[in-house]
């Protein structure tokens, strides 16, 4: 299932604001056009209610005649008044057709819509005595008053929503520059940064609850990280002495009974775990040590991987001898800036992890691969076959694989990989053709120059 793409706030906003102003404006606009068209038709049926009052009423050949012609030119209006089927008078430019189409399909007298000559025709006829009267006019004469008015409206109510949406857009996003602080403040919190957020100013009501809550959410946090290493180093402390006494007791005990063969298996058994059992403290105590550590803080200089390699091997020597195990290295000089003793603590927990899963007499192989931007430094072994599963897990606390047979501590690859990561690093595990483990470690080869005062 996929994730729904994230909506912004701030368009919504705008988007709602101005889509509201425009429904308004449309609204008014049909509005304006309804009220429009009933005054428009209202007063264009006056004036040709008045014409028609005229030609009746007054003395045509008087100088309301001439009223009568002014009217007629001016609102398009055309009449013909017949007395006994004669003609009597007439507008100048009289629509004879529609007189005719008029007079053969005769309507109701008062006020009608015709559709003739491929047009719509407001229709006026009243009869008085043996006189009939018929005005015509074409509904699009009312009409183009009308559309232009509504044009006019309709370029200002564009002109308004421009200038609506430039305004509400400045001021939705001024108003939201507290909120983007907000966001771009807790988007940069880490494990490394657990101190409050800071409130953006000017304080928004509605997000001070937001605010407050994450600032004592990371609180706790904080809290609770100091609190496990406090633990893990104070445990570790409390009980490296017991331990080193256990093991000197257990020295003294082997001394004294050298002529008995069973209980000195027992004691090299419980020496085996004293040593285990010390072996996790120091990893335990590394780990409360590199935890709150960040990439900045580290002690950094110029280290030449192949000369870290060389160091480890011969440290790691007997233990090869003693299992015979054939190292094949692939390595030129290639510097990394790094600090010295994790860089050695982790290719040596690498190395010495490959010797302890290897079988006797088996094979290492090691590289070291020159990039354009990046050093990477590769072991592989030809020990058990690595599941998917066992793959995913590398570098979790504590995590050995079922079935496993070899002594540790579950912590050497956790040390590891957050070495590599105080480095800016990144550590990979995978199948190595060899049939056993191939684990490539990628350093960034950045060189820092610090300025003397």
């Amino acid at each position: 299932m996929q994730d729904k793409q994230a909506v912004s706030l701030q368009h919504r906003l705008v988007k709602t604001s101005v889509f509201s102003s425009i429904a308004a404006g449309l609204i008014s606009l049909l509005l304006l056009l309804g009220i429009s068209i009933y005054q428009t038709m209202h007063l264009q049926d006056e004036i040709m209610d008045e014409i028609s009052d005229m030609l009746l009423l007054t003395d045509i050949t008087k100088s309301s005649g001439h009223q009568i012609d002014e009217l007629s030119d001016q609102f398009d209006i055309h009449y013909r008044l017949i007395y006994e089927g004669q003609t009597l008078t007439q507008s100048e430019d009289a629509q004879n057709d529609v007189f005719k189409y008029l007079i053969q399909h005769p309507a109701e007298q008062g006020y009608s819509i015709m559709w003739h000559k491929e047009q719509l025709w407001r229709t006026f006829v009243q009869n008085e005595s043996d006189m009939t009267l018929y005005a015509v006019q074409p509904l699009k004469i009312r009409f183009e008053e009308i559309i232009s008015t509504a044009a006019g409206y309709a370029a200002i109510l564009a002109v308004l929503w421009c200038l609506q949406w430039l305004i509400v857009h400045m001021s939705v996003k001024r108003q939201f520059k507290s909120i983007h602080a907000l966001s771009h403040q807790i988007s940069e919190k880490s494990a490394d940064d657990l101190e409050p957020i800071i409130s953006p100013q000017p304080e928004l009501a509605e997000l001070q609850p937001m605010v407050q809550q994450l600032n004592y959410m990371l609180e706790r946090v904080k809290q609770a990280l100091i609190a496990e290493q406090r633990f893990t180093a104070d445990a570790s402390h409390e009980l490296r002495s017991p331990l080193s006494a256990i093991q000197m007791r257990v020295q003294v005990l082997n001394r004294k009974y050298q002529d008995h063969p069973q209980l000195q298996a027992e004691l090299l058994h419980i020496q085996q775990d004293v040593r285990r059992g010390t072996q996790v403290l120091e990893n335990l105590l590394l780990l409360a040590r590199l935890d709150p550590s960040k990439p900045d803080d580290l002690p950094k200089a110029q280290i030449d991987l192949a000369d870290v390699t060389h160091d480890v091997l011969l440290a790691l020597a007997p233990f090869m001898q003693q299992k015979d195990i054939h190292v094949d290295t692939q390595m030129n000089s290639l510097t990394v800036f790094a600090n010295a003793e994790l860089l050695f603590t982790c290719l040596r927990n690498l190395v010495d992890n490959a010797m302890r899963y290897s079988n006797a007499h088996g094979q290492l192989q090691i590289q070291i691969l020159d990039a354009a931007q990046q050093a990477t430094w590769m072991i592989e072994d030809n020990g058990t076959e690595v599941t998917e599963d066992v793959l995913q897990r590398m570098g979790e606390r504590f995590y050995r694989a079922l079935g496993t047979q070899t002594q540790g501590t579950g912590l050497g690859l956790s040390i590891c990989k957050k070495i590599i990561e105080l480095h800016n690093g990144k550590i990979v595990f995978s199948k190595s053709s060899l049939g056993g483990l191939k684990v490539q470690v990628v350093l960034p080869k950045h060189t820092e120059f610090i300025s003397s005062v």
